[in-house]
């Protein structure tokens, strides 16, 4: 309905009648002998005149509302001050009513001000009676829209100051209000803003907190006590016994009678309605990440808060960011897939406590978008209660010595994410995988051969006096996991093996500066402070044991990595948004990963194609020959590709594994003492992770990897290898070497050319330029011909078939 058009005349006298009025009200308020003069009246009509209009646009704090990926399933909500606008239509009529009843009975009938009532708090106050404040709906409104507007301290003190300035202020814009909105409008505006107590601010607000239901849908009873409540939010708190009382005896001996005084009711109602009972206890409200309506999603809320705050899109600083957030009425629909998250969660609980001191992490990444699907751990997002400590002893001696608890099972650090104290575990050979890709950058094939020893002495500097130095010397000697492992290798095959001294002696070829700067690219952070310097330039490139696992990161960067490859070489930064929309229902381009070529696509599948043979897949180009999480591949049932790790003395244990729709990082550590003494096993994390991708990948079509499509990359250029057969030793060492290979001496077979001289070579044929050929050496001996088979001897059973020993888990 349109606010009724004012008479010219009745307008005039209205603002001449508040103009006097305004002139008793400033003058009673310093000279109260004076108040009635005529200057006063005069000078009252003149200031009045000179008062502004129109008020500042505002718009009041509303609740910011977080969902899963689904846009229905309710994370948690964030505000300042707990309210979400509602249209009047969507409240009940009883509590416009009970509003009006409690609060301004004339509203309906004044121009934005009662003058009456204006006349008689006037007197009254200055006679020393019980206060009257006169307020109308209109001021009352125009009060809290001045403070929303505020642009500083000292303007929501003189907005909200009991004066008789701003009560002169309030009643001109009051009236300017009541010509440009009708009073079913400011009824709306007034219900949204006011306070109702408990940290509720509008209709929406009180319902919830009060009786858990929407505005509509509230009852007389119920409505005639959140009007009550408004006069004194403090002083009429059910939750309290003098609050209680009070409350009621508002509720029935003035705002139900004062209902049935205006005709809004009946006596038949008003007598049910006293009848209602009113609560003594209020539904708490949720608010940030503690709130989470599962505890399981709090690792994943708390991504999602630091996500925002550290975007500069939402305010210059933290302070700004935050204030966006509480108030800002968004909807944000993330990224985080209930379903998968909670069988990750469940699947994390078949393997280890909550209360267990070692953290098994699991974090995923959808290729090619960035988006964080899961976040999970064998931990509950809460605050411990210092006065009701749940929280064992630090498992870390100097802290435990003070007494200090961990964090198991109560946490809210960004385990698996990063940030604050936590920068990251070092997790193993999962790193491996910057090495390959720096050397296929640098043109070296999937195919090219090193032959690896058990121990290798490298180009990389130590300590003298470090465990890793080769004897007597400050180079760094890095040997295989169990020790063992020499033999030749290619990346298929070394990748697929875990093979350290394939990748140490690969590091160098391609340069430690290159592999860091290939981590980098991946969004690799180097939080650790001792990290950061080595990864910078003029450090990184005798940082040796990058290439081992030795620096901190997170399963969300190691997740994010590989998914990298997964998406053809495209890094997509890690993402909890899905979509913003603002409360005027307006999307913000804000939250989708802005992706970047890392790699080329050539070089990612290729990549991809070598890193199938660790989690027991079949390369398309090669041949693995090992695996060490053989059972990724047959559990998931979909081409998958990944990387085991195992650090030093098995302080932590990790596996990443993924297919093109899914990359899942699985990380077990010891998050308060990384230099522990126990030994962390595959066990627990490597069927996490698998079996996790495997829920997800459910159903799903089965999708193979893409083919690089300049096949060099796999096997570069091949060439013939020269036939050496009796040459000496040193013959066959320059012609090799000629043709463009690396050349070793092996071991001595039988052979009909001379002890000592070349028997032949192995490989054979052809293989990559700059690859490895081994001289094997005669010792002048005929290989004795082979023996024939027995024949078959009627009724002997089958000898059973030869089971192949599984490759150690590294």
């Amino acid at each position: 309905m349109r606010r009724r058009d004012h008479n010219i005349f009745v307008n005039g006298f209205v603002l001449v009648i508040c103009g006097l009025i305004t002139g008793v009200v400033v003058a009673a308020g310093a000279f109260p002998l004076a108040a009635m003069s005529g200057l006063t009246l005069r000078a009252g009509e003149e200031a009045f005149a000179s008062l502004p209009t129109e008020l500042r646009a505002f718009k009041a704090p509303q609740i910011t509302r977080v969902y899963a990926a689904d846009n229905k399933t309710a994370i948690t909500q964030f505000y300042d001050e707990f309210r979400s606008d509602v249209p009047l239509t969507d409240m009940s009529a009883h509590i416009r009513a009970a509003m009006v009843a409690a609060e301004d009975r004339e509203f309906y009938h004044h121009a934005g001000v009662d003058l009456k009532g204006v006349a008689r708090a006037l007197v009254n106050n200055n006679q020393g009676g019980q206060k009257q404040g006169a307020s109308t709906i209109t001021m009352q409104w125009v009060r809290m829209s001045l403070a929303y507007s505020a642009t500083s301290p000292n303007e929501v003190v003189e907005a909200t100051k009991d004066t008789p300035k701003r009560k002169v202020t309030e009643m001109k814009y009051a009236l300017e209000v009541e010509k440009q909105l009708s009073k079913e409008q400011i009824l709306e505006r007034y219900l949204n803003i006011v306070p109702f107590g408990k940290q509720t601010y509008g209709i929406f607000a009180a319902s919830r907190v009060y009786f858990n239901k929407a505005p509509k849908n509230l009852t007389l009873g119920e409505a005639a006590m959140l009007a009550a409540i408004v006069r004194a939010p403090s002083g009429y708190d059910p939750t309290t016994s003098d609050g209680y009382e009070a409350l009621k005896q508002r509720r029935d001996a003035y705002v139900i009678p004062g209902m049935v005084e205006m005709g809004a009711i009946t006596q038949k109602q008003a007598d049910a309605a006293v009848k209602e009972p009113i609560p003594r206890k209020v539904r708490p409200v949720s608010n940030g990440c503690v709130s989470v309506a599962k505890n399981q999603w709090g690792f994943f809320c708390d991504y999602f808060y630091r996500w925002w705050m550290g975007r500069e899109e939402f305010g210059a600083t933290p302070y700004d960011r935050e204030r966006r957030l509480k108030s800002g009425g968004y909807r944000i629909t993330t990224t985080l897939d209930v379903k998968a998250q909670s069988k990750a969660r469940g699947r994390i609980a078949d393997l280890i406590s909550e209360k267990n001191k070692n953290a098994l992490l699991l974090a995923a990444v959808q290729p090619g978008t960035g988006k964080v699907r899961i976040l999970a751990a064998n931990r509950r997002y809460k605050l411990d209660d210092p006065a009701d400590p749940q929280n064992r002893i630090s498992s870390d001696p100097a802290k435990a010595r003070k007494g200090q608890r961990g964090s198991y099972p109560n946490t809210t650090n960004p385990l698996l994410t990063g940030g604050g104290d936590i920068t990251g575990y070092q997790a193993g050979s999962v790193m491996k995988i910057f090495t390959l890709v720096a050397a296929l950058e640098k043109k070296l094939p999937l195919a090219y051969t090193i032959k690896a020893e058990s121990r290798y002495k490298s180009k990389y500097i130590i300590d003298r006096g470090n465990r890793a130095a080769c004897e007597g010397t400050h180079f760094w000697c890095p040997q295989n996991s169990g020790g063992g492992g020499e033999g030749v290798y290619n990346m298929w095959s070394g990748f697929g093996r875990s093979i350290n001294t394939y990748f140490v002696p690969l590091e160098e070829r391609v340069g430690a500066e290159n592999v860091v700067d290939v981590a980098k690219r991946f969004g690799i952070q180097f939080r650790e402070p001792e990290d950061a310097k080595l990864a910078s330039p003029g450090y990184s490139d005798q940082w040796g044991a990058f290439t081992l696992g030795v620096s901190a990161t997170t399963p969300l960067d190691m997740a994010n990595a590989y998914a990298t490859l997964a998406a053809d070489g495209k890094y997509c930064p890690p993402t909890p948004i899905e979509r913003i929309v603002t409360r005027d229902g307006d999307k913000l381009d804000v939250g989708r990963s802005l992706c970047t070529e890392a790699t080329s696509a050539d070089v990612a599948r290729a990549a991809v194609d070598a890193a199938r043979c660790p989690v027991g897949d079949s390369a398309q180009l090669g041949r693995c020959g090992g695996s060490t999480a053989g059972d990724t591949r047959w559990v998931v049932g979909h081409p998958v590709f990944g990387k085991t790790g195992t650090t030093d003395r098995d302080k932590t244990a990790s596996l990443i594994a993924g297919t093109t729709s899914l990359v899942v990082a699985g990380y077990l550590v010891n998050p308060d003492y990384q230099n522990h003494k126990d030994r962390l096993r595959h066990e627990q994390v490597n069927p996490a992770v698998y079996r996790t991708l495997a829920d997800y990948m459910d159903g799903k079509p089965r999708v193979q990897f893409k083919k690089p499509e300049n096949r060099k990359i796999a096997y570069g250029d091949r060439r013939s290898i020269p036939d050496v057969e009796c040459d000496s030793i040193s013959r066959a060492t320059r012609r090799l070497e000629r043709a463009g290979f690396t050349v070793d001496v092996g071991r001595e077979v039988d052979s009909t050319c001379p002890a000592g001289t070349a028997a032949g070579t192995d490989p054979t044929g052809r293989t990559v330029k700059g690859g490895v050929v081994i001289i094997e050496v005669s010792n002048g001996k005929t290989k004795e011909p082979d023996k024939p088979e027995p024949p078959d001897v009627p009724g002997l059973p089958d000898l059973p078939p030869i089971i192949p020993i599984p490759t150690p888990t590294r």
